[in-house]
């Protein structure tokens, strides 16, 4: 029997789940489309080991694939107004005007065939190699609360926009044209910046770190960066223009902060603002220094600096989650709408996770909530599910995890069951959340 706490966990979960849902019922013109909606985002918090059209649709109590192919290709519902849902979703739980920031990034999704869209060989840090996939450009708000995604854009590459039978069959809009990967981060940027998310700094790696024109972009709209540079960059220090790399060499026991060294560049920049180059320091590897070109208010303390600079990698952190979780990689389609459809539900799914752990982790500490109800389960009884971005508790089933692994590479072994004070099981998976229409019943065989 399920006691009176149990009884108030799900109640709250069914309220958290019911807020999720609402945001997002008047993007979809029909009923049919709000539902099935619903039930893929449950499916991709359910144990499914593949999140594809056929596994989702067995999960969603369906009897084939052609109502979520439907979904994500035919039927008539908003993706962009949708992601504006989730970005307003994710400040409203994550935001803080102290410690927030926008983290850009990208990733690849391995791809076998050359009718998905945007599919061409062309390099990935997923492979570490030039292999055939597609790209998508991702842009993530991270706080002391949490990080999760608020943008997504597909990189089609320049053979695509140039074919028009190609493009005719991937469904790819006439508006859509080439852009780098770079310009694309610039349009989210300029998407969360008109929206007014609550962030003090830009981060991201060396690739957008390299380009003169993001970071000119960026200072003429007044915004703070912290971006990663090649050691090859030059800056100006002391009157000199000298690559960051004979900087970092040169450092030896210089002031740091942990393991950053914090240096005042001599290049000027606008009234009130001031630029430092920040070097990560490994004493005995001088081949894993990384620099780290700011420029940001002058009375920054090298400490917020460095923990800046540190925020950068909650966005793969993010995206390992999003992959291993909500199966932001399984997909199986080819058309331009579904794979923003398909990305747009999956960053919805995982920000859902990051939001009702972060209230777990509140409410174990007794801080209470910021704005969220509280998670769907009382951690004291599932510590394990609260720490692993999980709602939700499904019975164990043994054998191997339904999750692609932490980087969406292949599953994980289950961990070993752990005894509680409660009798149950630690190393239990969270179930679908409540359903936002009654599921049809599949025949039992007789």
């Amino acid at each position: 029997m399920v006691g009176d706490t149990g009884l108030t966990a799900i109640a709250r979960c069914a309220d958290a789940w019911a807020e999720v849902y609402a945001r997002i019922g008047r993007r979809f013109a029909r009923a049919e489309a709000r539902e099935r909606a619903g039930r893929y985002l449950a499916g991709l918090l359910d144990r499914v080991e593949r999140k594809n059209g056929w596994q989702l649709a067995e999960a969603m109590g369906e009897a084939g694939p052609r109502g979520v192919q439907r979904l994500l290709s035919a039927a008539t519902w908003d993706a962009g107004g949708v992601r504006d849902d989730l970005r307003a979703y994710v400040v409203e739980h994550l935001g803080d005007d102290e410690s927030g920031v926008l983290i850009v990034d990208e990733t690849g999704f391995l791809k076998k065939g050359a009718k998905s869209c945007g599919v061409a060989r062309q390099y990935t840090g997923t492979a570490g190699d030039t292999v055939n996939c597609q790209v998508g450009v991702f842009l993530a708000y991270a706080s002391k609360d949490g990080a999760a995604f608020i943008d997504r854009a597909l990189y089609l590459p320049q053979e695509w926009t140039e074919d028009r039978d190609r493009r005719t069959a991937a469904g790819i809009p006439e508006e859509a044209r080439f852009a780098t990967k770079i310009e694309l981060a610039q349009r989210m940027l300029a998407r969360a910046f008109d929206a007014e998310v609550p962030a003090r700094w830009v981060v991201g790696d060396a690739f957008y770190g390299r380009s003169h024109a993001l970071r000119q972009w960026l200072e003429e709209r007044g915004r703070a960066y912290a971006l990663m540079i090649p050691k090859t960059n030059a800056v100006w220090y002391q009157g000199r223009r000298e690559l960051a790399e004979q900087l970092g060499e040169r450092l030896g026991p210089a002031p740091a902060v942990g393991r950053w060294a914090c240096l005042e560049l001599s290049e000027a920049c606008a009234a009130g603002m001031r630029r430092w180059l920040l070097v990560r320091c490994d004493a005995e590897d001088p081949d894993e220094h990384r620099y780290v070109l700011a420029c940001g208010p002058e009375e920054t303390a090298a400490e917020e600096l460095a923990r800046v600079c540190e925020r950068r990698w909650q966005i793969e952190e993010c995206l390992a989650e999003a992959k291993g979780e909500v199966g932001l990689d399984h997909y199986e389609v080819r058309q331009w709408v579904a794979w923003h459809r398909h990305a747009t539900l999956c960053l919805l799914a995982h920000a859902y996770l990051v939001v009702t752990r972060q209230a777990a982790r509140r409410e174990e500490a007794g801080e209470g909530e910021k704005g969220a109800p509280p998670p769907g389960r009382s951690p004291s009884r599932c510590r394990r599910c609260a720490a692993w971005c999980s709602p939700w508790a499904k019975p164990p089933t043994g054998g191997r995890s339904g999750s692609a692994g932490r980087g969406g590479g292949g599953p994980t072994r289950r961990s070993p069951p752990v005894a509680t004070p409660h009798g149950r099981r630690s190393g239990t998976r969270p179930c679908r959340p409540p359903a936002p229409c009654h599921r049809p019943r599949r025949p039992v065989p007789g």
